[in-house]
């Protein structure tokens, strides 16, 4: 069954159309291709086809092609004969022979070489191979699920991969859309991770403050769900150790637990990279990238917010008080309140009248 440690979770219209090309395309029984960044879910997306289809009672069978050499990917899938090679002391059947009557998920298939290439190309188009090593033609009845990060049309003009297996894995393409497109699903997902991480403590998990809300919904995700997991789990798991019961704020450092002052610098002799520069690059002054304009709109709210939080807490919740400590008026911070939709998330504190505790414990003066 799928993983319940990585649900598909997820309510944003792109994720949403994913799922229902997923839910069109499991009942048939023809390859399908699942292309997306890393940590974009493919792995599950195969379980999915494969447990929607007919041959869910069947075997699912999975393989990560970039894990192996050519020699162990052709054995591995293929199985070989005793003596096909050095270590090969009895038969052994391959994973095709495995998958009979189920589905092969071929993961990073960008990776196989052209040999493998032209072995999986004569199963997809009869349903044919033969052992590392031996003669006989064993038949087999799978239905192949690959999946890849890479471009693979670009790798078949350059003659990378075989334009042919290219065709007919690609009976249909199902293409995940990166967590960055998925407005409001990373911070369910992060919720979801937060929660199973207070599970895993033995404590009740208190929720998201809308700040760290905030942050994560502006955050990019270059490695979308696996890195969101790891962060969400990390920053639960030290706001619950050193602040219990109140809300997780969002803290930069657990984005990099390497980071420290104390980090070994590069090798003598190796090259520092340069950094990364944060400076927005406009190639025509006229114009500005829309994606660009909408990040530095959440990153201001994403600030705006963390002040709202931090002020509010210092404050015992007391909304005059707060508003004091950011110079503005009852009436300006109120509107900042109202603007952010300021307690209303699922889970969080609600935004009450003036007076009533929004937050935790104080902290120190501004």
């Amino acid at each position: 069954m799928i993983d319940q440690n990585t649900q598909l979770i997820g309510e944003s219209p792109a994720w949403l159309s994913a799922q229902e090309h997923v839910s069109r395309v499991a009942p048939l029984e023809r390859p399908i291709l699942i292309i997306g960044e890393r940590g974009t879910g493919k792995e599950l997306i195969g379980e999915r086809l494969h447990f929607l289809s007919k041959r869910w009672e069947g075997p699912f069978i999975k393989v990560n092609c970039a894990a192996l050499s050519e020699t162990l990917l052709d054995s591995e899938l293929f199985g070989h004969e005793r003596g096909a090679f050095t270590g090969a002391t009895e038969q052994r059947k391959g994973r095709f022979e495995l998958a009979d009557g189920g589905t092969i998920f071929l993961d990073e298939i960008a990776t196989a070489s052209q040999q493998v290439q032209e072995k999986l190309l004569r199963v997809v188009e009869y349903g044919e191979f033969q052992r590392l090593g031996g003669s006989r033609v064993l038949t087999t009845n799978v239905r192949i699920i690959a999946a890849t990060n890479a471009d693979l049309p670009a790798m078949a003009e350059a003659g990378e991969f075989r334009s042919d297996l290219l065709d007919r894995l690609a009976f249909d393409v199902i293409t995940l859309p990166p967590l960055r497109a998925r407005r409001g699903d990373a911070s369910l997902l992060a919720d979801f991770f937060a929660r199973r991480m207070a599970i895993e403590m033995g404590q009740d998990f208190p929720g998201f403050a809308p700040s760290a809300i905030a942050a994560i919904e502006a955050h990019d995700w270059p490695g979308n769900v696996r890195e969101l997991r790891n962060f969400a789990q990390r920053l639960t798991h030290r706001s619950m150790v050193m602040t219990p019961g109140e809300p997780v704020v969002f803290d930069p450092a657990a984005l990099d637990p390497f980071e420290s002052p104390w980090r070994p610098q590069t090798s003598p002799g190796k090259p520092v990279p340069a950094p990364k520069s944060s400076s927005l690059q406009v190639s025509d002054p006229g114009r500005i990238d829309p994606s660009v304009t909408a990040d530095f709109q959440a990153q201001v709210a994403a600030f705006e917010m963390r002040l709202i939080d931090e002020a509010l807490s210092w404050a015992k919740g007391h909304q005059g008080q707060a508003a004091d400590a950011l110079g503005l008026t009852y009436h300006q911070f109120r509107g900042l309140l109202k603007k952010h939709d300021y307690g209303k998330k699922p889970g969080k504190p609600k935004d009450d009248e003036e007076g009533t505790p929004l937050s935790g414990t104080p902290r120190p003066a501004m």
